[in-house]
């Protein structure tokens, strides 16, 4: 069966009333939400030719800085479930990406390797994150940066 490719649509540009939006300026999640949605749609513009989301491009590249990762290591450091985490592998070992073997330590967990093309795919995504990673920091002082991960991390951890 095809893969049918998802179709992008951009949203709706601001127009000359965009700056009047009441009291919900003051709530941080509707601001969360709109940057959200710069960043995923820039995301996904850049990543549109390798056909990975950010999760896949995630646990590639966390993959390639742990070999032999478990899945369930995988998907604590990505603050995933578990079964979220194995559709993913598997969506990226059916594309011979990465690949399972036995753990030598505990045979009841797998262990995640890059697979040659995996680590070329790696590579090209990191080119691409870059590019993404320069067009988002290009809005902010290097200081800017720094806070922003710290401001941010604490909402996550």
């Amino acid at each position: 069966m095809a893969k049918v490719k998802e179709t992008l649509v951009k949203t709706t540009p601001p127009g000359e009333d965009a700056d009047d939006i009441g009291e919900i300026r003051d709530i941080v999640g509707f601001h969360l939400r709109l940057a959200h949605g710069a960043v995923y749609r820039h995301f996904t513009e850049t990543f549109a030719e390798l056909d990975l989301t950010q999760k896949q491009v995630s646990v590639l590249w966390l993959v390639d800085d742990h070999p032999g990762i478990a899945q369930t290591g995988l998907a604590q450091r990505m603050r995933m479930d578990r079964a979220t985490t194995m559709a993913i592998v598997n969506r990226l070992e059916a594309r011979d990406l990465l690949q399972r073997g036995k753990s030598d330590t505990d045979g009841r967990k797998q262990t995640l390797h890059l697979t040659v093309a995996g680590k070329a795919m790696l590579a090209t995504a990191k080119e691409a994150i870059r590019a993404h990673e320069e067009w988002l920091k290009s809005r902010y002082t290097a200081r800017e940066v720094a806070v922003l991960i710290e401001l941010l991390t604490r909402l996550h951890e």
